[in-house]
């Protein structure tokens, strides 16, 4: 092993210990803002599940051990005054635990079992293992010792309320090893070849191997860069269950899902380096596109939701997705996407347009990604600038992919959609010096104090010169010292941890920074961009972030947060080198 691959330190209450692949993690955090005493292993399938306890042990009294938890992307530590307890992830299903001067104990996390929940405990003769099977996840947790002492397990077999789990410690050898899997029913006995160094090192070369590709432009003026790549690594799980691609979770916390517009910024930032999983970030929830054409509102191992959809940024996303990848999509590509992007187009024209109207409405704030935004305050069904303008580049990306194609004749109508869309969108919802919202039956306009009625920045060099400077003043308004305020600070509806009441967030963030560059206005584009990098800097990836002090907010591991730095750094990266 050697230092220089080992990866950044990170701290378990904010980032999960995982790996690339694996649909479990090491973390106290237990369930959405719920932090545990003890680290367990999190299993993300069915749900979120604190299926096991990790606990470093005392040798004497075999009690709780006190320790300090450390972390880099190949290894995880409990460092106590009299010894170590080191895990590492052998393969995403299967990690290895070595100590020496302390113990562990390995014990169910619930321990009420009923038919229906819980974790039931067992010595298997078979495999010379104990397992633990989770009514919740559905899977087994298979421990195995490889060397020291087994002390007397507890509650095997036992049903109703008990205590279940073992506690090993070091033997004549002077430490203990052991192996935890997860697995579905049966499989041989755990066997392996490698050391634990070994696997270590492994692990750690993964990881290395992973940032070269992604971010081999990092130096010591990108200081998040590694950090950054580490939480898209270790969030990213293979496919399973519902999951149809490898796929790049929003969090291996709470928000363990693929929501339909987060995964475009996780696509934009592995396309350079890791083009075969960024494609699969970008199609992974058209493969589970409705016979309307509409994208599920999310996707996870278990669960395809239908009762929202997200914004159509997804022409946006592959017409930058495409130029980022280091082969061009060749034609059979390129007509599969255009074939997912017509129908999920036509979905916003047809069920999602009243009749004789020219402009497409939102049902609710969440089929936005903004879900309580106050642009949604007056009424819920919208027509919003917004979406009118993410359509008009989506139908753009329609017409430029048709012409590829040498469908001329889809590509002028498109071309033709777009114009007319866009020509609506401004006879309707500008009012001269802003846009606004309009309900979708009432025919009632209203403005905001929120970025979103901001949004058609995206337009960038498609705008007319006055409405764009019009929109970066606005814009401008919103800037904190940390970045874009989801709501102006002065609002009365202005809220610290208002989800889009305030917070700033990576995905407006990167959507308003191309906007204005597009558009030409640079100087306001690096101060956006140089605002948002700063921060996660300072305060991480978190879901978003508190708009008057940076402070991280919500889920502390938030993938598309960390692909949003890692595109503007990137960026900035390449610009600096001209």
């Amino acid at each position: 092993m050697t230092a220089a691959r080992s990866g950044p330190a990170f701290s378990v209450h904010d980032i999960p210990f995982s790996t690339y692949g694996s649909w479990f993690d090491i973390s106290p955090v237990i369930a959405e803002k719920t932090y545990a005493e003890d680290l367990h292993l999190v299993s993300h399938q069915n749900g979120m599940y604190g299926v096991l306890r990790l606990v470093p042990l005392n040798p004497a009294k075999g009690d709780r051990a006190t320790t300090r938890v450390e972390a880099t992307p190949g290894l995880l530590s409990w460092i106590g005054e009299s010894g170590r307890v080191d895990l590492a992830y052998e393969s995403p299903d299967t990690v290895r635990l070595r100590g020496s001067g302390l113990g562990i104990g390995v014990f169910a996390a619930a321990q009420a079992l009923t038919p229906f929940s819980g974790t039931y405990f067992f010595h298997d003769p078979a495999a010379g293992a104990h397992v633990f099977t989770s009514y919740e996840t559905g899977r087994r947790y298979r421990v195995t010792v490889l060397s020291g002492t087994l002390a007397e397990s507890a509650g095997a077999q036992a049903l109703g309320r008990a205590d279940r789990g073992v506690a090993v410690f070091e033997g004549a050898g002077g430490s203990w090893e052991i192996a935890v899997e997860e697995l579905d029913t049966a499989r041989p006995p755990y066997a392996s070849s490698a050391t634990f160094d070994e696997i270590v090192e492994s692990a750690q070369d993964a990881f290395a191997d992973f940032v070269e590709a992604v971010a081999p432009w990092r130096s010591s003026a990108t200081p998040a860069a590694e950090l950054a790549a580490y939480v898209v690594w270790s969030a990213t799980v293979r496919p399973t269950g519902l999951v149809t691609r490898p796929a790049v979770l929003m969090s291996k916390h709470w928000m363990d899902k693929v929501w339909s517009w987060d995964h475009c910024f996780n696509a934009l930032a592995l396309a350079p380096g890791a083009p075969e999983l960024a494609l699969d970030q970008f199609h992974l929830p058209f493969d589970h596109q409705d016979a309307a054409g509409a994208l599920p509102d999310s996707v996870t191992h278990s669960e395809v939701l239908y009762n929202f959809v997200k914004p159509p940024i997804h022409g946006w996303a592959f017409g930058h997705l495409r130029r980022r990848l280091p082969t061009p999509p060749d034609r059979a590509q390129l007509a599969q996407t255009y074939g997912r992007l017509e129908r999920w187009t036509n979905f916003w024209l047809t069920a999602r347009r009243a009749p004789g109207a020219e402009l497409a409405y939102y049902q609710h704030g969440n089929d936005s990604g903004w879900d309580n935004a106050t642009t949604f305050d007056p009424e819920r069904v919208v027509v919003t600038a917004d979406l009118a303008a993410f359509l008009v580049l989506q139908m753009r990306e329609l017409a430029d992919i048709a012409e590829e194609l040498g469908e001329s004749d889809a590509a002028l109508r498109w071309t033709t959609a777009a114009e007319e869309t866009q020509t609506a969108l401004l006879d309707q919802l500008w009012t001269g010096e802003r846009f606004v919202a309009r309900g979708a039956a009432g025919g009632d306009t209203w403005s905001s104090a929120g970025l979103l009625d901001l949004m058609p920045i995206v337009l960038g060099e498609h705008l007319p010169g006055e409405i764009s400077s019009a929109l970066a003043d606005h814009i401008k308004a919103h800037l904190t010292p940390y970045g874009l305020a989801t709501e102006l600070t002065t609002s009365p509806h202005y809220l610290a941890d208002g989800y889009w009441r305030g917070p700033i967030w990576a995905p407006a963030t990167v959507l308003v920074e191309d906007g204005l560059r597009r558009a030409g206005h640079h100087r306001l584009a690096d101060d956006v961009s140089a605002r948002f990098r700063a921060l996660c800097e300072t305060h991480g990836f978190a879901e978003n972030f508190d708009a008057l002090t940076g402070t991280g907010l919500r889920d502390r591991a938030y993938t598309w947060t960390a692909s949003s730095y890692l595109l503007l750094v990137e960026a900035h990266a390449h610009r600096g080198s001209r």
